[in-house]
């Protein structure tokens, strides 16, 4: 099993953005790393030119960079920005996280992100006759759905993903949450999103802890953790493991996946291992074991 790094979704400063990656060209032992710019198009001008020179890092310390595209799509720039993105012929694949970026690379290898929300075979079959060859599913699917779609990605010759770790991506709008919780306009954000480098968290009107705020997207407040369950994955011929960036160690996340990957260690002694750390947010499976996604719930399968 593959270890992913998936794109940065929150809005981190160019250099906290440069020393993350640097220390996980030369520290984290994951496969494959996705750079871009996920959520909002107005941040990619801050470390755009730097991009580059960091996956030429990456690879040098020998992981794969796949290109990240946009996940929503409104503006005539960022629909010529994909089509750019997608044109580049530079070795490396794209992964399609929106429609148009799946026009623009049809017929050409390129990777599937999980804001595509691939629910079901036929879909999964559609896009590999338009040339994906690897597709990375919605957190929010169960484990039984995705026994069936491992069973058809093997049959289609597809790479088939699931996230283990990091917040759960909920919804994308058109609106931007985050300047609008600080009395702004999209046009007008001041950037507003960088002052929350793992989210804006939002509670219930009895104060509850609820959700989490990046731009336009909509986030758990938990952070995912299927670690108790990767073998049940490696059963079903799951192929790659997800990591979302988070404002934690994510070294020290990856080297327990990467254990967990090789079968080195069990699910429980990884469970325990990312329990130590101690996190600022708490840990959930609910999704995959087929109930409400915000919980943990101890069982094996």
């Amino acid at each position: 099993m593959e270890l992913t790094l998936a794109p940065i979704p929150y809005h981190w400063s160019r250099d906290a953005l440069r020393d993350f990656y640097a220390r996980i060209a030369d520290e984290a032992p994951v496969d494959t790393v996705i750079l871009g710019e996920l959520i909002c198009s107005k941040r990619a001008p801050f470390f755009e030119a730097d991009l580059p020179e960091i996956a030429e890092r990456l690879e040098a310390g020998g992981k794969r960079v796949i290109w990240s595209s946009l996940a929503e799509i409104l503006l005539k720039r960022e629909r010529k920005a994909t089509d750019d993105l997608c044109a580049v012929d530079d070795g490396r694949l794209v992964e399609a996280n929106n429609a148009a970026a799946l026009r623009a690379l049809a017929g050409r290898p390129h990777r599937v992100g999980p804001m595509m929300n691939v629910y079901n075979e036929e879909t999964m079959r559609f896009l590999a006759a338009q040339g994906a060859t690897h597709v990375s599913l919605p957190p929010e699917l169960p484990r039984a759905g995705v026994a069936v779609m491992a069973q058809a990605a093997r049959a289609a010759g597809l790479g088939i993903e699931v996230q283990v770790f990091g917040r759960a991506s909920l919804a994308v709008s058109a609106r931007c949450y985050h300047a609008r919780a600080h009395g702004r306009t999209k046009d007008n954000c001041q950037f507003v999103c960088e002052e929350d480098p793992d989210g804006m968290p939002l509670a219930t009107m009895d104060g509850d802890p609820f959700l989490v705020v990046n731009g336009i997207q909509t986030l758990s407040r938990s952070y995912v953790n299927l670690a108790a369950h990767v073998s049940d994955m490696r059963a079903m011929g799951v192929s790659a493991l997800r990591l979302v960036p988070q404002r934690q160690d994510m070294v020290a996340v990856a080297k327990v996946f990467a254990e967990l990957a090789a079968a080195r260690i069990d699910g429980q002694e990884a469970a325990a291992r990312l329990d130590a750390m101690q996190m600022d947010a708490p840990f959930s499976n609910g999704f995959w074991l087929g109930e409400a996604g915000y919980r943990r719930i101890a069982r094996a399968s």
